[in-house]
């Protein structure tokens, strides 16, 4: 086998030509020359003029393109995300930062113990006060929303999703009609749900209740029409997103199920939900980030953190916790801003592994 490497202006008669391999012998065309390799290489200048394209030539002269065209979202992602990102996580470690000034006393790891009830925000032995609202209301309600809302909603949406997919007539009209709710202000509608659940409202009047849903309400009866708000309003999206992966499932999947006369039940656990796992698990995702940061809602049913109004915390969640304490203690709200951020960065993760391993 014969490699030759060439100038561009050199023209070699490899048949009429015989090399000199020293101790091989003599090596020419025809010879039982296997296996020996012979590098022709020419003592003059490479021609700079002379450059072989190809594509990933070409992808690194045009670099500088692809960086002037991403430059604008690089610099508007730098600015609103990893700036306040960074800016964040550093306000954590400050104490007594100053949100008006910038200005802080020095650097602390104290901020995390403190919102976590485990070192007194000030005094000592029987007159140290403690910050427990965190631990108390903002961290569990959280939790409930996000283990709650999701996995039920998700579900919920997944049915209306088969039964809009198999309707003949007005389709569109009902996407439509399930989709306003996405495009509607998240406060008026948690403003007509207080109404709907309040003590005389529309809620009890049917069901022939005085159960207090909203104003004076326990905390555990108020997380009902909460709950309820929050799947309400996530529906939209998750219901537009899995039906749009239901029209790209190939429909002979379904007439096999039909010829063998398989139940529906088994065709949605063996066909419809494998199908629409990429779909399911984007929503999974996304929910579980959403549900996290969860806000507006109790502000638009409770007007407060909590259902006694001022100085109650029943239904204090964790970004209201943050939205609270951001001027008067921004290292506090920072440092739960971070911790919120971590646990969120943990159940992505541990959603895409548990994923990767279930697909595998």
């Amino acid at each position: 086998m014969f490699e030759f490497l060439k100038n561009k202006k050199e023209n070699i008669d490899i048949a009429n030509t015989s090399f000199d391999g020293g101790s091989l012998g003599e090596l020419g065309v025809g010879n039982n020359d296997n296996g020996v390799i012979v590098n022709v290489v020419s003592r003059k200048k490479i021609n700079k003029n002379y450059v072989v394209g190809g594509v990933l030539d070409q992808e690194t002269k045009n670099n500088w393109k692809a960086w002037f065209y991403l430059a604008p979202v690089l610099i508007l992602m730098t600015i609103f995300l990893i700036y306040p990102l960074i800016n964040t996580i550093f306000i954590s470690f400050t104490e007594n930062y100053k949100y008006a000034t910038g200005t802080f006393d020095g650097l602390t790891l104290d901020n995390f113990a403190i919102i976590l009830g485990l070192k007194p925000i000030s005094g000592t032995g029987e007159t140290a006060i403690y910050e427990t609202n965190l631990v108390t209301y903002a961290i569990p309600n959280t939790f409930i929303i996000v283990f709650l809302t999701v996995p039920v909603s998700i579900c919920i949406a997944l049915i209306i999703s088969v039964l809009l997919n198999n309707l003949k007539w007005f389709q569109k009209v009902y996407q439509t009609v399930f989709f306003l709710p996405y495009v509607t202000n998240s406060i008026a509608v948690g403003m007509v749900f207080s109404v709907l659940f309040d003590k005389f409202g529309l809620v009890n009047y049917i069901f022939h209740s005085d159960i207090t849903w909203i104003y004076g309400a326990d905390r555990w009866v108020a997380m009902v029409p909460l709950c309820l708000y929050i799947v309400w309003s996530s529906l939209p999206f998750k219901i537009l997103i899995l039906l749009s992966g239901l029209q790209n499932v190939d429909k002979q999947y379904y007439d096999a199920a039909k010829i063998d006369g398989a139940p529906k039940w088994k065709v949605l656990l063996k066909i419809t939900v494998p199908a629409l796992r990429p779909q399911i698990l984007y929503l999974m995702v996304t929910s579980f980030i959403g549900a996290f940061k969860e806000y507006t809602s109790v502000v638009g049913l409770f007007n407060g953190p909590g259902t006694s109004g001022k100085g109650s915390y029943e239904m204090y969640t964790m970004v209201f916790y943050i939205y609270e304490n951001l001027q008067q203690y921004t290292s506090y709200a920072a440092a739960a801003a971070v911790l919120l951020f971590l646990i969120i960065l943990v159940f992505t993760f541990l959603q895409l592994y548990i994923n990767k391993k279930k697909s595998s």
